[in-house]
């Protein structure tokens, strides 16, 4: 094993060092004990595809060995050193060094990021791992067209036939002379990201999209809807948002963005086109699915994998509430309202206290309309200014780290890990806002800072809600300029309004729902039949090991992937799915492989 370091090795370097080493060793001998004794007995292993083709976690020294020996014979890692101008780290109030480091196994080449903890009190302590990342990044002899390996962009010299580079764009994009095996079904943060991985890898690929425009599922969204994560958090791979782009991005001139986006990586997306579904076969390994383009005609496609980029806000989630047809005013859920303007002096009731329940409560106030919101359960709130310096310092911010660096490094701490790390972050960005929240409770809004108390990441992780980030409705809350009504369900409209099962009733012009989303699985649903949907596992939410489960992973039926998430995610796990298509598709790994176990 090689290190490039300085020449002056620190110490907390040669620890680095000196553990990768003893690892390669330990792992090239296959020797269990020698590798169980470079782990604290509480420690953690997250791999990314890198030895075991799935996102997974594995905690305590005894586990990792147990799922590390048996695959070290097919992954054949090599060459652990520590990376080539990354600093090694020590955090002395955490007591950890932190390290970036590179390897390779029989088919990829890898990075990783290391956290060593003293084994015990004293100096003498060993160095022992605490965190474990591993991670691929390449497939060997697939390497994405970047860079070095960028395409030459034309033929010199003279040639009767020459098509121009545009001739060529437009075969490609409509698939005139060959055919995709990669249909994207969706075209938001998910579906682009993993179009473009897949793009780089040179898996010909379509992405489907039912709006007339690239950008119309932000663009259609509330008027004033606007991200609540800062810019260095939402980076899109290969093509960054410059630097100029202001720190929380408006939805028309992400819109914009995302079909500049598309243009600029040559992306094939096919707007105005309808995905009515398909069949798969066992037989051919292919799906046979059917496309209505915009000019109303159908087209049959066969490719060899489905990708779902549909977005956790897939399939609505609209409550079944008796008397709807007695209301004499207008119910909408958030997915298809399309704003207050038309609802100034008029009473608005937006049931949800999530993020899209304030923004929506928010905008209505802002357009002179009465506005009270129903809260169905205890909210998390944070304001936007102190989560974000909690949260993100060191990490996302102007002057951070790399993006891709920081993805690795917010990667490698496990889930349950992170929930522990938040509980103290939670603590504090609590303390910073105590006097909202005081003032909030004093005006009947219910706050819970999660099952745990790990607030605001874990929510999203867990159930893909239950909070908001305050950009101001909570303060209009506080000071009762939006009403709360807390603590009863709806039993039904009526025709002015709504009834609570205490008996009390909420007049509405307008009501809209901010009831969230069914599983994606029901995407599936909608599409496949249930046949397909039942061989789905349950998407999103964190499995027996603390990962997500089947996003970005083996979704329990072959060909068909799901891809979501915020655009954090969507910037890096796109490359983990794409890696495992290209993978498939070179026959590094089986087509039908079966679904992880540990829902």
């Amino acid at each position: 094993m090689t290190a490039t370091v300085t020449e002056q090795v620190t110490e907390v370097e040669q620890a680095a060092i000196d553990w990768l080493e003893h690892f390669e060793q330990a792992a090239s001998a296959r020797d269990a004990e020698a590798l169980q004794s470079l782990f604290l007995e509480d420690s953690w292993w997250r791999d990314l595809l890198a030895f075991t083709w799935d996102l997974i976690t594995y905690r305590g020294d005894e586990a990792i060995v147990e799922q590390l020996v048996p695959r070290l014979a097919d992954a054949a890692p090599s060459g652990f050193r520590l990376e080539d101008g990354k600093e090694v780290t020590l955090d002395p109030d955490a007591g950890f060094i932190g390290a970036f480091f590179t390897f390779d196994t029989a088919i990829a080449q890898c990075r990783g990021f290391l956290r060593l903890m003293r084994d015990g009190e004293g100096d003498d302590a060993p160095w022992k791992a605490w965190t474990l990342l591993t991670a691929m990044e390449q497939l060997t002899g697939h390497v994405e067209s970047r860079g070095a390996a960028r395409p030459q962009g034309v033929e010199h010299g003279t040639r009767r036939d020459r098509e121009s580079w545009l001739d060529r764009r437009r075969k490609e994009h409509d698939f005139t002379t060959e055919a995709p095996d990669v249909v994207v079904v969706g075209a938001g943060q998910a579906g682009l990201t993993v179009a473009a991985r897949l793009r780089m890898f040179g898996v010909p690929t379509l992405v489907v999209e039912r709006n007339q425009r690239i950008g119309d599922n932000w663009r259609q969204r509330y008027h004033t809807l606007v991200l609540h994560d800062p810019v260095w958090y939402d980076h899109m791979p290969y093509l960054p948002f410059p630097d100029h782009w202001p720190v929380f991005s408006p939805k028309d001139k992400l819109a914009g963005w995302f079909e500049s986006y598309a243009a600029a990586l040559e992306l094939n997306v096919w707007t105005g086109t309808d995905f009515l579904g398909g069949d798969f076969s066992d037989k051919t390994g292919r799906w046979s699915v059917q496309v209505r383009r915009a000019d109303g005609s159908q087209q049959t496609l066969h490719p060899r994998h489905v990708v779902l980029a549909t977005g956790m806000s897939g399939v609505p989630f609209v409550p079944d509430i008796a008397g709807e047809e007695d209301f004499t005013g207008e119910i909408a859920h958030s997915a298809w309202h399309s704003g207050a303007q038309p609802w100034s002096g008029k009473k608005a009731v937006v049931v949800g206290t999530g993020n899209s329940g304030h923004d929506i409560a928010h905008e209505f106030h802002e357009y002179g309309a009465d506005t009270t919101v129903v809260q169905r359960s205890s909210t998390y709130v944070m304001t936007s200014k102190n989560g974000i310096d909690v949260l993100f310092e060191g990490l996302y911010e102007e002057g951070g780290p790399p993006t891709e660096d920081a993805d690795l490094i917010f990667a490698s701490i496990p889930y349950p890990l992170l929930a522990e790390f938040h509980k103290e972050a939670t603590k504090e960005i609590a303390r910073r806002d105590a006097d909202l929240l005081e003032r909030l409770e004093a005006a009947g809004f219910s706050w819970t800072s999660g099952e745990d108390g790990s607030g605001l990441f874990m929510l999203y992780l867990r159930r893909g809600g239950g909070y908001y980030i305050d950009v101001g409705a909570s303060e209009l809350i506080a000071d009762g300029k939006i009403k709360v009504k807390q603590g009863f369900e709806i039993t039904r409209f009526t025709p002015e309004g709504l009834e609570f099962e205490d008996g009390s009733t909420l007049p509405a012009d307008i009501v809209v729902l901010a009831t969230g989303y069914q599983n994606m699985r029901e995407s599936a649903r909608h599409l496949f039949g249930d046949e397909v949907a039942d061989q789905v596992t349950p998407v999103w939410g964190l499995d027996a090991d603390g990962e997500l489960r089947t996003m970005w992973r083996r979704s329990g039926h072959p060909g068909l992937w799901f891809m979501g998430g915020n655009l954090h995610q969507a910037r890096h796990y796109s490359k983990m799915l794409a890696v495992q298509i290209k993978a498939v598709e070179e026959g590094l790994v089986e087509r039908s492989w079966e679904p992880a176990t540990n829902v």
